[in-house]
């Protein structure tokens, strides 16, 4: 019997001599020595249901109870102390110290548990001395001490913990409570046997898993999804060119799903860029064939109507589009992808969109990305002829900075900020898509993804994760976390099912606090994935 069972040894002796006195006949059963206020149990396989109500203190020593179950004990609710020693039982459930409200001592020593219930000690409002050492616990139950404000020591010793996400919060439980805590040491994994439980660090744990499940289908294909919001309410814009449309969509709050609020007639659309000014909403339509299009709504109440033609002899086959602001003013950027036309600079004079600035000719340019380095308006261009070109706003215009090395063969660049970093993500069909860091000059390659049938390798920051999606049109598509120790993408998931079909773009929405993520196909039905987080340590 260790330190506990001497304490009650003590008190079994101060309260009279074992035997001195029985209490009447059915008060104290077979194999248990009575005192006025005490009994020790050895070998009983009764449960303690008969013995005096004023009771004051129990033992129970290797005793047949296979487990305690809830109210065992609330026919002597004056007990103060209570020890296991040596018994089988290996299960302790819900309430099962109900009634217990004056205990100060409980002891649960060198038996077989394996399982405690996160509320098996609930109501123990007097307890100052708990014990659950040298038992068969690898985990305790998140919460086990909740509305234990008189514990002033804890015994948890002797038990073979794993040390993994299950024993989170009891490390961070420790600091904040008022009491001597001795928790021994661990007994996995292998890389933290033997490791004594105070020493380790609550925020080495990786304790948070997140999920991305289907949701919901948008019947059509598109190229392009683009978020905004207006009027105080998020809204997406797809771009569907087998349709001929870009189709708005917004929140059913009536059915908590997403539903078509009004489609702009746009054949053979590539991109649907929105832009919120005050009351008015502009969205501009780039189309492959019959020239790209401004569609204007003035004010809320009214729909959108095409207002301009952009730039006909310049934009001939545009491939993407843009928004940035230059001195206060926005602007658009549409990146041509035909050997005749030129991507173009369009900013905002008066009521419409004229070109500012023909960048980048002759090139048939697949993408471009606006960005800002060093406290100034930057935009990479990439291009089906020539490594991505990286231009800076100087004078009233883009000039050409550097180029990006070891980056032959780009279709379409994103970027993204971690740590005060900037980093980039870099589409290549064939070979492997890249991430790179700006290190002040360029950007220098930081890591390679195997990404055969890319066309988009998109970073997103969902809650508190960076995430970076990299399609592909031959597998399926992967969803990468940046781990922040590392400083480089790891593998999260696989998107699907459904599994995504040639997908183009990726997006994601907060709506009615639950987060969403948009996967337009090219070839397939636009996905809408959920996002949830999981507590591992739960």
């Amino acid at each position: 019997m260790g330190g506990a069972g001497i304490l009650l040894l003590l008190l079994l002796a101060g309260a009279g001599a074992v035997v001195a006195w029985r209490p009447p006949k059915g008060k104290c059963p077979l194999r248990c020595s009575c005192s006025k206020d005490s009994a020790l149990c050895e070998g009983s396989p009764d449960l303690p249901v008969s013995f005096s109500p004023t009771l004051l203190s129990l033992s129970l020593v290797r005793t047949g109870v296979t487990q305690l179950k809830a109210g065992s004990f609330l026919r002597i609710p004056s007990l103060h102390l209570l020890l296991f020693t040596s018994n089988s039982f290996s299960v302790i459930e819900d309430d099962a110290f109900a009634g217990l409200s004056h205990l100060q001592y409980l002891f649960i020593e060198d038996n077989e548990i394996g399982s405690i219930s996160k509320n098996a000690l609930r109501g123990l409002r007097s307890l100052t001395h708990l014990s659950l050492a040298n038992n068969h616990l690898e985990a305790l139950p998140r919460f086990l001490f909740r509305g234990l404000e008189t514990l002033t020591h804890v015994d948890l010793r002797g038990n073979p913990f794993q040390c993994d996400c299950r024993i989170l919060w009891l490390l961070q439980w420790m600091p904040t409570v008022n009491a001597s805590v001795g928790t021994g040491a661990c007994a996995g994994p292998a890389a933290l046997s033997h490791m004594q439980l105070r020493h380790l660090d609550p925020n080495t744990f990786k304790c948070r898993a997140i999920e991305l499940s289907w949701f919901q289908t948008v019947g059509e294909s598109a190229l392009s999804v683009e978020l905004f919001s207006y009027q105080g309410e998020p809204h997406i814009v797809l771009a569907q060119p087998f349709a001929g449309r870009c189709l708005i969509l917004s929140w059913d709050y009536s059915l908590q799903r997403f539903r078509p609020e009004e489609e702009l007639p746009a054949p053979s659309v590539v991109s649907c860029k929105p832009l919120v000014l005050g009351p008015g909403l502009f969205v501009l339509a780039a189309r492959l064939w019959g020239g790209s299009q401004l569609w204007a709504r003035p004010s809320p109440g009214l729909r959108l109507a095409p207002t301009q033609t952009l730039a006909p002899r310049r934009l001939l086959r545009p491939n993407d589009a843009e928004l940035l602001w230059l001195e206060g003013q926005p602007c658009f950027v549409v990146a041509d992808a035909s050997k005749a036309g030129s991507t173009t600079l369009l900013c905002r004079d008066g009521p419409g969109f004229y070109p500012h600035q023909s960048l980048h000719a002759w090139h048939r340019d697949t993408d471009a990305e606006a960005l800002e380095l060093d406290g100034r308006p930057h935009l990479l261009l990439a291009s089906a002829s020539q490594r991505p070109v990286l231009f800076h706003w100087t004078g009233g215009r883009f000039e050409r900075r550097t180029d990006i090395p070891e980056a032959e063969d780009v279709y379409a660049t994103r970027h993204f900020q971690a740590g005060g970093d900037v980093f980039l993500c870099l589409t290549r069909y064939i070979g492997d898509s890249m991430v790179m860091r700006w290190d002040g000059s360029m950007f220098r390659l930081l890591q390679q993804l195997p990404s055969r049938g890319a066309h988009v390798f998109q970073p997103l920051l969902i809650a508190r994760d960076q995430l970076a999606i990299l399609g592909s049109d031959f597998a399926f598509s992967q969803v990468l976390r940046l781990e922040p120790d590392k400083g480089l993408l790891e593998p999260l998931q696989e998107l699907g099912p459904p599994a995504l079909v040639a997908p183009r773009a990726f997006a994601h929405v907060t709506m009615a606090g639950r987060r969403f993520l948009f996967a337009a196909c090219f070839k397939g039905p636009t996905q809408i994935y959920q996002h949830h987080e999981i507590d591992l340590s739960a």
